[in-house]
């Protein structure tokens, strides 16, 4: 949230190890997005109506702007409940200090609700005369998404129906509700109903670990969500993030008008190795969100702040990239960089046909990675290559034939050699495109790097040794290390994977564009940047 002049993240966190457990709410306020100081845990378990757990929920500021933190918690008998803290002291802009009213819980499941799976309240929004918010839940296979409204954010009464639910998708985790405009980037306030606005409803899925969403219309009279395409709700939605994306929540930044994104990237190490590093878990970069102006999906981009880091551009126009041919980008810190490319395809009439059978796009890139030569791709970067590329991280896109003259594309993140660890989860992700390249041919990616060689991170864990909480701080302010996030045709595809390189790490890295088409693709434009380390307040 937004408050004071700052930006404030909350975030579950376990101050005694790397593994899940003695979970609290860790606090960390910016300026800028970009540049965090880490504060003391807002929230802890202390009371009967949270002492086996503080778990995820959300803020809203209420009319005066009063903030107020509702999250979830576990009692004493293991029954899972909502609550609410306040700042002690509305006129400390880092609001350091935060107190649960003894009228907790406000919500405790009725005998229809599971009491194991009734979790993270969203953020409220007012309509009708009253406060809504959602909590996530099942109901044998169904997920379901509990309405409860209340007059004074203390008295919460459930609705007669659920906001939304769908068949056969199992536990909501996380849900997220916000309505976005059909005729701007801005965003809008979470309380914001009527003409030219959409709504949006996302959901983390427990059993799959991806997230899924759809846009629909909210009938605040009815106090129901109905998805535009009742096709793609549940397993076949749309998502924010076809990678290592989970737990996303969004918030209303009163300060720039604009709905800011935020998504955990969890580890892939083992859990052994997990143990030693001494961390777990890091944010990606925060995106600004919008509505696609065809009205069918989202769009995402990182945060305008985030170039502010950028430094030593390298730049480059019309290079042609014949089949089987790469180039490298030099004059940047291939290990720690921003790159900006937009692919011309001059044959698109070259392109393989799709089959209409391959319908899961991280299949399809399992099936034919990068290096399976097709008509039009694969083509794209080949980020955190090692000297003779026994490691390499490919982000590319391939392109396919499909009826009516149109087009496929497929966007792919591909793990299979990311690294030369062994017993390494070293997953390959994929979504589809959702462009149309009759008219200008082309398709451009952005992508940013980051990774921390293996001895950081002994040095970290050392150092973890002495201060778990600064140790947090110190992995979270450098700009994603151990990670690549990749925004296809302008983000309307987005992919961040968790990479671990052993031998492409510091300036044994290297960074190139490729083409493993059997025919030709232009480097239209490329812009790169060496990112600069963000600084910590607290220094």
């Amino acid at each position: 949230m937004y408050y004071k002049g700052l930006y404030h993240l909350f975030y579950q966190y376990n101050p005694w190890g790397s593994t899940w457990g003695n979970i609290v709410w860790a606090h960390s306020v910016s300026g800028d997005l970009i540049n965090w100081e880490a504060l003391e845990p807002a929230i802890h378990e202390s009371k009967p109506f949270d002492i086996n757990g503080v778990w995820s929920g959300s803020a809203t500021i209420l009319p005066g702007n009063r903030p107020v933190i509702l999250y979830t918690g576990l009692t004493a008998t293991s029954v899972q409940v909502q609550n609410v803290a306040i700042p002690a002291n509305l006129s400390d802009p880092y609001l350091r200090k935060w107190v649960k009213p003894d009228y907790n819980p406000i919500i405790t499941p009725t005998s229809d609700v599971n009491t194991s799976l009734f979790r993270d309240p969203t953020t409220a929004w007012w309509s009708q005369g009253h406060w809504h918010i959602v909590v996530g839940s099942r109901r044998k296979h169904r997920g379901v998404a509990y309405l409860y409204k209340s007059r004074d954010f203390k008295k919460w009464t459930k609705a007669k129906h659920p906001l939304h639910s769908a068949p056969n998708t199992g536990m909501w985790e996380c849900p997220d509700f916000f309505p976005v405009s059909t005729r701007s980037k801005n965003g809008l306030d979470t309380s914001t109903t009527g003409s030219n606005v959409k709504h949006v409803l996302k959901v983390s899925l427990d059993v799959t670990r991806f997230e899924y969403y759809t846009i629909g219309k909210y009938d605040a009279n009815k106090d129901q969500y109905y998805p535009d395409n009742a096709k793609i709700d549940g397993w076949n939605g749309l998502r924010f993030d076809y990678g290592n994306f989970y737990a996303s929540k969004t918030f209303f930044d009163s300060q720039k008008g604009r709905r800011i994104l935020w998504g955990w990237s969890n580890e892939s190490w083992t859990p052994d190795i997990t143990a030693l590093k001494g961390w777990a878990g890091i944010q990606a970069i925060p995106r600004s969100i919008w509505l696609d102006p065809k009205g069918k999906q989202l769009v995402q981009w990182p945060v305008e702040e985030v170039e502010r880091l950028r430094a030593n551009k390298v730049e480059l126009n019309n290079r042609q990239l014949k089949p089987g041919n790469r180039f490298e980008i030099k004059g940047i810190t291939p290990v720690q960089a921003d790159v900006e490319v937009i692919f011309k395809i001059p044959n698109l009439e070259k392109a393989d046909t799709f089959d209409s059978n391959w319908v899961d796009p991280q299949d399809l890139c399992i099936q034919i990675g990068s290096n399976v030569r097709g008509g039009v791709g694969p083509f794209g970067l080949l980020t955190l290559a090692s000297d003779n590329l026994e490691e390499y991280t490919p982000i590319f896109f391939r392109v396919f034939k499909a009826q009516n003259n149109k087009h496929v594309v497929l966007m792919c993140s591909e793990g299979s050699s990311s690294s030369t660890e062994k017993g390494l989860y070293k997953p390959t992700f994929g979504g589809f495109v959702d462009v149309d390249l009759r008219f200008e041919k082309k398709i451009s990616l952005r992508t940013l790097v980051s990774i921390i060689p293996y001895f950081h991170i002994k040095m970290v864990y050392i150092y973890s040794l002495f201060n778990f909480q600064l140790n947090y701080l110190i992995q979270f302010v450098q700009i994603d290390h151990s990670i690549v996030e990749s925004f296809g045709a302008g983000g309307k595809t987005c992919i961040v994977s968790r990479v671990y390189p052993n031998l492409a790490i510091m300036n044994k890295a290297h960074l190139y564009v490729f083409n493993n088409g059997t025919n030709a693709v232009i480097v239209e434009h490329l812009k790169a940047w060496t990112m600069k380390k963000p600084f910590k307040m607290n220094d």
